[in-house]
């Protein structure tokens, strides 16, 4: 069911980017994502519009999957903006990632404005306890 997370992936933000620490004005937004599930990995699409490869990152720190995306002025050069229904501003949204997932082989590639990042299924490991006689 689309309503369903999986364990190995917990959403670390509200929907609107609040407590973000900015070093310059603007607006932050959450991009809305959706994430799937299958046997090999978690895929995610973030929602990010006039994010490019240069002005995207993605990080990974102490289990929090970081995504940050800024938008630059898209307008004419040396023009003035007479009206605008666009709003631009930058993107950030953080993800608690479980050992679920095997962190170095994470990917993330972006097209026409959507992050999409996949995130491997780590293969369980076994490992056999040495029994020591007294």
């Amino acid at each position: 069911m689309a309503e369903e997370k999986s364990n190995a992936l917990q959403q670390r933000e509200p929907a609107v980017a609040e407590g973000v620490e900015r070093t310059r004005s603007g607006k932050v937004f959450s991009p809305p994502v959706d994430i799937w599930e299958t046997d090999e990995a978690i895929v995610l699409a973030a929602d990010m519009p006039g994010v490019d490869a240069e002005s995207v990152e993605v990080s990974l720190e102490d289990g929090v999957l970081t995504i940050r995306g800024a938008v630059r002025p898209h307008g004419p050069e040396g023009a003035d903006l007479a009206y605008a229904e666009y709003d631009p501003g930058d993107y950030v949204r953080r993800f608690s990632i479980s050992e679920e997932i095997d962190q170095d082989r994470i990917e993330a590639r972006i097209a026409g404005g959507v992050l999409r990042l996949t995130l491997p299924k780590a293969q369980p490991t076994r490992r056999k306890i040495e029994v020591k006689a007294e």
